[in-house]
């Protein structure tokens, strides 16, 4: 039996991949602020086993209240193999050094690197006296891996969270043999993540008309069919632990 949890499932990406698992039979917990009436709906005439927890990940509180309680519901030996899709993510604040937001950094880091750590952590410690199989699964960006003007905040907490999964990938080498953790880089997409995007200021954000050019030109990639390239590749049963996987390599 699959079971499969994501993070950040009402909208976008998220909600794309989450409807993807439905169709797939795969068992399916999603976690956001709001439930998706679009994935509620599905998973019904499916007649897949669907739930939803609300929660605001960037409450470290609430983060570790919902997913101890998750873990608990998931992680029983009925289950041969739990997915672990860390999907949500922001990319405010876009702004240069020197005009950040205090809280809005704090805010960032708590969603886009914080809460994934918390949530695999949390969810290894209560595998441990398990056979059950945990694939985790951080949804991550290029823009960890070169500086983009605005986005120091978004692009440092992706790197971070790009060298916490190699990481803990090295680590379950000399451990845990039934945890598996990768990366997965999904490209531009046409979200609402992109509609933040554009509507920021030249001064902040200097790529801005790069990304208006995007929409212009139809380069925007939807998100069903990035969030479909994700479920394959996670139900595929041929990972490499702890590598990176870019949606431009997979949809050649």
């Amino acid at each position: 039996m699959a079971y499969a949890i994501i993070t950040g499932a009402s909208t976008g990406l998220g909600e794309a991949a989450a409807l993807k698992l439905v169709e797939e039979g795969i068992k399916l917990i999603s976690v956001s602020r709001r439930e998706s009436q679009k994935l509620k709906e599905k998973s019904l005439s499916a007649n897949v086993s669907y739930s939803h927890f609300s929660c605001d990940l960037s409450s470290s509180d609430e983060t570790i209240s919902v997913f101890g309680q998750i873990a608990e519901q998931v992680l029983d030996q009925e289950k041969d193999i739990v997915y672990l899709i860390n999907n949500a993510g922001v990319v405010e604040p876009i702004e240069t050094v020197g005009n950040l937001d205090f809280h809005d950094i704090i805010s960032s880091i708590q969603v886009n690197l914080t809460a994934p750590i918390m949530i695999t952590n949390l969810f290894l410690e209560k595998a441990k006296d398990s056979e059950v199989k945990v694939n985790v699964m951080n949804i991550t960006s290029g823009a960890g891996e070169r500086p983009i003007q605005g986005w120091s905040i978004y692009g440092s907490t992706k790197a971070a969270l790009n060298l916490f999964t190699k990481t803990a990938a090295l680590e379950a080498e000399h451990g845990k043999k039934n945890f598996m953790i990768n990366a997965f880089s999904p490209g531009i997409m046409d979200t609402n993540m992109q509609h933040t995007i554009r509507s920021s200021g030249k001064e902040a954000f200097n790529d801005l008309e790069k990304f208006l050019e995007y929409r212009d030109k139809g380069l925007l990639r939807s998100p069903e069919q990035v969030g479909s390239c994700l479920v394959k590749l996670l139900i595929s049963g041929d990972l490499e632990n702890g590598r990176i996987y870019y949606v431009n390599d997979l949809l050649k």
